[in-house]
């Protein structure tokens, strides 16, 4: 276990902590409201504009039909200002919501036992919520540490069956 890392809190079966946060526009998200009509892909990452994050979300916005396919809604959450997140959204051309856990900081990654202390971020953190708000999927991984998102998709088919 690296330094800053924490158990996990939110595991597969149990209840996932409702939330709200700001989008890139600044306006408040829910958990609730976002799994009302689909499940949830829950992704923290620790910065926008680092390369590993930066390759995780773009591949993320290149696989985003095959999600829309199965009604899940990704959602990534780190702990950037709505700003940072605008400009970065624009320019690598992301149309999911990213949602900021700027204030108070890190709030949520905490919640959902993936923030860093030491770094003061998110480490990478993936859950999986179906309509009910229950988790049927969760990972965590070291910031350094790049995520294998076919695990992901096994999960999402594995909410069909």
């Amino acid at each position: 276990m690296t330094e800053g890392y924490r158990l996990m809190v939110v595991e597969p079966g149990s209840v996932a902590p409702d939330f709200t946060l700001s989008d890139l526009d600044r306006e408040q998200v829910s958990l609730g409201s976002l799994r009302r009509d689909n499940n949830v892909l829950l992704v923290f990452y620790p910065f926008a504009f680092s390369p590993l994050c930066q390759g995780e979300i773009c591949q993320v916005r290149d696989e985003l039909a095959g999600y829309r396919d199965e009604d899940v809604q990704v959602v990534g959450v780190s702990v950037d200002t709505p700003f940072s997140l605008k400009v970065w959204a624009e320019q690598q051309g992301i149309t999911f919501p990213l949602l900021s856990d700027f204030w108070p900081h890190g709030a949520v990654a905490k919640t959902y036992g993936v923030f860093n202390d030491v770094g003061g971020m998110a480490n990478r953190g993936t859950f999986l919520i179906d309509t009910e708000g229950i988790v049927r999927f969760a990972e965590i991984v070291s910031p350094r540490e790049s995520r294998d998102q076919t695990k992901w998709k096994k999960a999402v088919a594995a909410l069909r069956g």
